[in-house]
């Protein structure tokens, strides 16, 4: 008897996933997201401090005006050094009143310098990263069908996509709720995600194909095959994200605030992945494979009977 049920009670899965797309659909057209500065521009100030200073020092002042989430870096300085006196900083658009409190909070709570250089800057990548990101996953969509295909069946092919999609969108949807910050680090956490969802579903999806060769002799149905695939491969599924939620989790707190929002993407699109992998990909396949018979048996009713 078979422990689990997941392929069974599919309906749940699928109308968990809907709610939750659906309603970051919504906040998506209404709210939004919040862009960084590498999508919206801002502003580069080059500064030489009187002595050398620590990148942490910089970020607490700026914290006062909710601008933690700023580019800091050390220049001129030597690979490995933690201090150094000319520092960038790469923050926000800022209005004159707020700069010039900006600057002298820093003036203040850090040290004394001089101004190298200030100016206002364009995206760096805005439109063109985001029409790259979607081609690169559109293109590996498109291959892993292909790769699917060739190595089971192209329904298997279909449904790892339309995990992934989930995957994708979950993801998104829960940026817009919690309104983090969106950069280029947060398109390198989406492919990232993609290539671990999609590892963990080809394992499951490999067991089905292993176990289809014994389920057609014993004559059991479709659903037992996938839950029982989905019970041998689970505490494998399980060891896995848990490995590198540790890990990711680590990052989080002790990263620091530039790779958060990198840290929190990953986060939330492991534990998607592993839930995708689980309850959606194998349950769309059966659902993908129940319409292909359908179909044959409308063609060919003597075959069906």
């Amino acid at each position: 008897m078979n422990k689990l049920d997941i392929a069974g009670r599919s309906k749940i899965w699928f109308a968990i996933s809907t709610v939750i797309i659906v309603a970051g659909l919504i906040c998506m057209f209404t709210r939004g997201f919040n862009f960084g500065i590498d999508f919206t521009g801002g502003t580069i100030i080059d500064l030489k401090f009187e002595r050398p200073v620590a990148i942490a020092e910089v970020r607490t002042s700026l914290a006062k005006f909710g601008l933690e989430g700023s580019q800091i870096q050390l220049t001129g300085a030597e690979s490995g050094v933690t201090e150094a006196e000319n520092v960038m900083i790469r923050t926000t658009d800022m209005e004159e009143e707020q700069r010039k409190e900006v600057m002298a909070a820093i003036k203040t709570d850090v040290a004394n310098y001089d101004v190298l250089r200030e100016e206002k800057v364009g995206a760096t990548i805005g439109g063109e990263l985001i029409t790259n990101a979607v081609m690169a996953l559109v293109v590996s969509w498109a291959l892993i069908i292909a790769y699917v295909a060739y190595r089971f069946e192209w329904r298997f092919g279909v449904a790892a996509v339309l995990a992934l999609v989930h995957d994708i969108l979950i993801v998104l949807a829960v940026f817009s709720f919690t309104g983090r910050q969106i950069d280029s680090s947060f398109i390198a956490a989406l492919l990232t995600i993609v290539g671990y969802s999609i590892n963990d579903t080809i394992v499951i999806f490999d067991r089905i194909r292993e176990n289809l060769k014994l389920h057609f002799r014993r004559g059991g149905d479709v659903v037992q095959l996938v839950n029982t695939s989905v019970f041998q491969t689970l505490t494998r599924s399980l060891y896995t994200v848990f490995t590198v939620m540790f890990t990711t989790f680590a990052l989080y707190f002790f990263g620091g605030e530039t790779t958060k929002d990198f840290a929190f993407a990953l986060l939330v699109g492991f534990g998607c992945g592993c839930y995708s992998s689980i309850f959606i990909a194998s349950p769309l396949w059966i659902v993908l494979r129940k319409m292909g018979d359908k179909k044959k048996a409308a063609a060919n009713p003597a075959v069906a009977k």
